[in-house]
């Protein structure tokens, strides 16, 4: 059976996704202008204006001294817990800004929770046909590529106990599963084409801590028309090189 992220309701409403995405960045990046929001969901500054004034009229999102918005009463606790995933987060930012420069591809920071994987942080490219931005979504963990390198970092029985047959959920072939995640193991990398959504490759590495756990996956996609094989090499390296940077930084 073939595997896709999740695709957009067939009646999406924009205002509706701009506000769920905006609440999202306050939660994980903290206070934002409203030129700050604009800018990120690419809308006129007027627009982003009201979507935050319905954000403050539910609770979602308070305007302090500043001028800046910041999440409100309702997502307050993530606002004043500094959690390990924001905290990545904020240390990957310029990395993954400086990986979208280098290669003007979109990348992704991912992490694992059980069985799924989050996408903590999205830097889209400026290319008009582009892989948009994953950030905040979650997906089955064994179907994305960072995902992969996440649970190739698991001893066997682990993830065998993951996806135990008494436990609900999608569940992926067990050889298929075996077979992917000694080849990433092999390779030091994930190479993701069409798996997880048609027309789209990616290629991702680990993120290591400072105790030298795996505590993230970093990828890079881009639609398949514009990836070749002898690409790969250059992609890995560079993913390899921004992975060594960000971990530098988490050591410090």
């Amino acid at each position: 059976m073939e595997k896709r992220f999740k695709a957009p309701p067939p009646y999406a409403v924009a205002s509706v996704d701009n506000a769920l995405r905006i609440a999202a960045m306050l939660q994980l990046e903290g206070p934002l202008t409203v030129s700050e929001v604009a800018e990120r969901i690419g809308v006129a500054p007027s627009t982003a204006h009201r979507l935050l004034a319905m954000l403050v009229y539910r609770d979602f999102a308070v305007q302090d001294a500043n001028r800046a918005y910041r999440v409100g009463p309702v997502l307050e606790l993530a606002a004043h817990s500094q959690s390990a995933a924001s905290k990545l987060r904020a240390a990957a930012l310029p990395h993954l800004r400086r990986l979208v420069d280098l290669l003007d591809e979109s990348v992704n920071l991912t992490v694992r929770t059980g069985d799924t994987a989050r996408f903590i942080a999205s830097v889209e490219c400026s290319q008009a046909l582009r892989v948009g931005s994953r950030e905040g979504m979650v997906f089955p963990v064994h179907q994305t590529t960072a995902g992969l390198l996440l649970l190739a970092e698991l001893p066997p029985e682990q993830v065998e106990e993951l996806y135990a047959v008494d436990k609900p959920g999608e569940r992926p072939d067990p050889a298929e599963l075996r077979a992917d995640l000694a080849r990433v193991r092999r390779s030091g990398f994930a190479l993701n084409q069409g798996r997880s959504e048609r027309g789209v490759a990616a290629v991702g590495v680990p993120v290591h801590g400072p105790d030298g756990t795996v505590v993230a996956g970093l990828s890079v996609s881009m639609p398949s028309v514009r990836y070749r094989k002898d690409q790969l090499p250059n992609l890995v390296a560079a993913l390899r090189a921004t992975a060594a940077a960000l971990e530098s930084d988490l050591r410090g």
